[in-house]
C-alpha cells in the first residue's frame, strides 16, 4: 500500500506515525510545503514572548528524525498543486528547485490545515502586518521585534492566538491593543464569562477596542494605522492579524470533493471524503458537534490528532469512527486560566435547545488551606432532561482539572444532576470534600427537586419594583455598604430569622449575596417560613464583574477606545 499525505503537523504526522505502527510494509510519503513537518503550533506565541527560548523546541520532529524512527519519507518544501483522483496521482512542486512531477498513490490523506483569515482590506500585505500560523511566521515576527524593538502593537482579533500573543507582547513591554468587531473576546465563552477575561487583560495593561470594525491598514510615520469604521485610526509600530482561520481547501475544491462550511472538506465518521480512497483530517474538515449534532468547524490540535489516528486505523483494515468534537479548550491569560467544553448558553439557544444554567464561585481547594483562589463556573444543561451541554470556567487554580471532568461527563452523556455522585479526589491542597464539580451537581439536583429557584442577571431589568415583591441582599452590612443594586434592602442572612417580621407576607422575595451561597441559605429560610424565594445565580461578585465590563464596552464604543 502506498499512502500519500498532504500536510504534516497534527493530523498528517499523527496519521503517518500510526500507519507505520500498524503496517511496516506500507510506503508512506508526506508532502509539506513549509520547512517543518511537525511543530508545536500552540507554542508559537510563547516563543515570541520568550517563555520558550529554544527555536528547536518548537519542532517536535524533523524529517530526519521521523525517517529514522518510522521510515516515512518527509518531503518538506514540497507543495502539492493538484489532485487527480481519476488517475490517483498528485502534482507536486519542489519549492527549492522548481521541479514539478506527479506522484501516484493507493490512498490519499489530506491534512492541509487552515490558513489565517485574510480580509480583503486595503493595506493587507504591508511589511509590518503579521500573521502567526507557521514556524516561518513566528521567526519573521521574532526577528522584527528583535531588530526594531516595537513599542506598540495592535492585534486584530481576540481568539486564542490574539490573547496569547497579547500576553507575550506585554511580557516584552509592548503596548498592546486588541481590536475586533464583536463586543467580547473568545467566542467559546458567553459574554458574562468573557467579562472576567476582559478584566484580567485590562489589569495587565492590554487595551480593548471592542465592537470596532477594521476597514484597512495604512503606513504612516514609520508604523501602521489601523483604520476603523466611524472611529479615529489606531496607530502602532506593528500589527498582527488574528481574526481566525479559514480551511485551506483549494486542492479539494479543484478536485471536485464535496465541501461544507466555509469551504471545509465534508467527511464521514471514518474521515472519508466524497471521493473514494481520499481521506481528510484536521482544521480543513467539517465535523459533527458532539453536543448539538450540527455541522461545525473546530480548529484544535486534539481533534486533528484523533482524526489522524482514525484514518490510519481504517487504511489498515480497522473500523475506527470519529464521534464528533466538543471543542474542549483551555487558555492561559496572564495569571488567569479560562477553559470551556461543549456549547455555551448562546450557541445552545442558537441550536434550538431549551437551556438552563447554574453559576457558582467555588474555591480552588479547601478554604482552610492557604492559597485557595476563587473560580467562576457556568454549567449549561437542557431544561427538562437535565442533559449536560457545556461548561465554562475562569479562575487561577484548578480550572483545567474541573473542565476535563466536565468534558468527560458530557462525552459520557451524563445528566448535570449526576455530577453530585462523582467520586473525585480530595486533599486540602487540591480540592474540597465537595468538589466544585460536585457543587454544580448539587445545585442542579436542588433545581430538579424544587428546592432551589433562581433568577438571573438578564432578569434584573424586569424585577418587580412596584412593591409587589421584596428585593433582598443578605450580605453583611459592610459588604452592602461597599456596593449594592438599587432597590435592594439589606438584612444579613444571620439576622434573617429574627427580622422575618420586616418582610411582607405573600410577596415573592428575590435574594442575592456575594457568591450565591448565603442567598441560597436565606432562600431556604424564607421558604421554610412560607415565602416564595428566588436565589440570584452568581451573586454580587458576578454581577459587579459583568455589569462593570458592559459599562467599559459601551464607553469604548462611544469613544473608540477603552483605556
Amino acid at each position: 500500500m502506498k499512502v500519500i499525505i498532504v500536510g504534516g503537523v497534527a493530523g498528517g504526522a499523527t496519521a503517518a506515525a500510526r500507519l507505520r505502527r500498524l503496517d511496516e510494509q506500507a510506503q508512506i510519503i508526506v508532502f509539506e510545503r513549509s520547512g517543518y513537518i511537525s511543530y508545536a503550533n500552540c507554542g508559537l506565541p510563547y516563543y515570541i514572548g520568550g517563555a520558550i527560548t529554544d527555536p528547536e523546541a518548537l519542532t517536535l520532529q524533523t524529517p530526519e528524525s521521523f525517517f529514522s524512527r518510522f521510515r516515512v519519507e518527509m518531503r518538506v518544501r514540497h507543495e502539492v498543486t493538484a489532485l487527480h483522483p481519476e488517475r490517483k496521482t498528485v502534482s507536486v512542486k519542489n519549492l527549492e528547485t522548481g521541479e514539478e512531477f506527479e506522484e501516484g498513490y493507493d490512498k490519499l490523506i489530506l491534512s492541509p490545515g487552515a490558513k489565517p483569515t485574510q480580509p480583503r482590506l486595503p493595506g493587507v500585505g504591508l511589511e509590518k502586518l503579521f500573521t502567526l500560523r507557521t514556524v516561518e511566521d513566528t521567526f519573521r515576527m521574532k526577528e522584527f521585534i528583535r531588530e526594531n524593538r516595537p513599542r506598540s502593537a495592535v492585534l486584530a482579533g481576540g481568539g486564542f492566538i490574539g490573547l496569547e500573543l497579547a500576553e507575550n507582547l506585554r511580557e516584552l513591554g509592548v503596548d498592546v491593543t486588541i481590536v475586533q468587531r464583536p463586543k467580547q473576546l473568545m467566542n467559546p465563552f458567553d459574554p458574562d464569562m468573557a467579562a472576567f477575561l476582559h478584566s484580567e487583560l485590562r489589569r495587565h495593561g492590554v487595551k480593548l477596542a471592542l465592537g470596532q470594525t477594521v476597514e484597512g491598514f495604512q503606513e504612516r510615520d514609520g508604523g501602521v494605522d489601523v483604520l476603523l469604521k466611524d472611529e479615529r485610526p489606531l496607530h502602532a509600530d506593528m500589527v498582527a492579524l488574528a481574526i481566525g482561520v479559514t480551511p485551506d481547501t483549494a486542492l479539494a475544491r479543484d478536485a471536485g470533493l464535496e465541501l461544507g462550511i466555509k469551504g471545509s472538506i465534508v467527511v464521514n465518521d471514518r474521515m472519508e471524503t466524497s471521493v473514494p480512497d481520499i481521506y481528510a483530517v484536521g482544521d480543513a474538515v467539517q465535523v459533527r458537534h458532539a453536543v448539538t449534532g450540527m455541522d461545525a468547524l473546530i480548529s484544535l490540535a486534539g481533534p486533528a490528532n484523533k482524526q489522524g489516528r482514525i484514518v490510519a486505523d481504517n487504511l489498515c483494515g480497522g473500523d475506527s469512527r470519529y464521534q464528533g468534537s466538543q471543542g474542549s479548550s483551555v487558555l492561559k491569560v496572564f495569571d488567569m486560566t479560562a477553559a470551556s467544553t461543549g456549547v455555551n448558553e448562546a450557541n445552545a439557544k442558537k441550536a434550538g435547545l431549551a437551556v438552563d444554567k447554574v453559576i457558582l464561585s467555588p474555591m480552588s481547594h479547601a478554604g482552610y488551606y492557604p492559597g485557595g483562589k476563587v473560580m467562576t463556573m457556568k454549567v449549561v444543561f437542557e431544561k427538562g432532561t437535565f442533559r449536560l451541554l457545556g461548561a465554562q470556567i475562569v479562575g487561577y487554580e484548578g480550572v483545567d482539572k474541573r473542565i476535563d471532568v466536565l468534558a468527560t461527563a458530557i462525552h459520557a452523556g451524563m445528566r448535570v444532576t449526576q455530577l453530585k455522585d462523582l467520586d473525585l479526589a480530595y486533599a486540602p491542597p487540591y480540592s474540597s470534600a465537595k468538589d466544585p464539580v460536585n457543587m454544580a451537581g448539587f445545585m442542579a439536583d436542588n433545581l430538579e427537586k424544587g428546592v432551589l429557584k433562581q433568577w438571573f442577571l438578564e432578569d434584573l431589568p424586569t424585577l418587580p419594583r412596584d412593591g409587589s415583591a421584596t428585593l433582598l441582599d443578605v450580605r453583611t452590612v459592610g459588604e452592602f455598604a461597599q456596593g449594592q443594586i438599587e432597590g435592594f434592602r439589606n438584612i444579613p442572612v444571620d439576622e434573617l430569622r429574627e427580622r422575618m417580621g420586616e418582610l411582607e407576607p405573600g410577596k415573592p422575595v428575590y435574594v442575592m449575596c456575594q457568591s450565591g451561597l448565603r442567598s441560597y441559605i436565606a432562600s431556604r429560610i424564607l421558604a421554610g417560613s412560607g415565602f416564595e424565594a428566588y436565589n440570584f445565580a452568581g451573586g454580587f461578585r458576578y454581577y459587579d464583574a459583568v455589569t462593570h465590563d458592559r459599562g467599559l464596552i459601551e464607553r469604548a464604543t462611544a469613544c473608540g477606545m477603552d483605556q
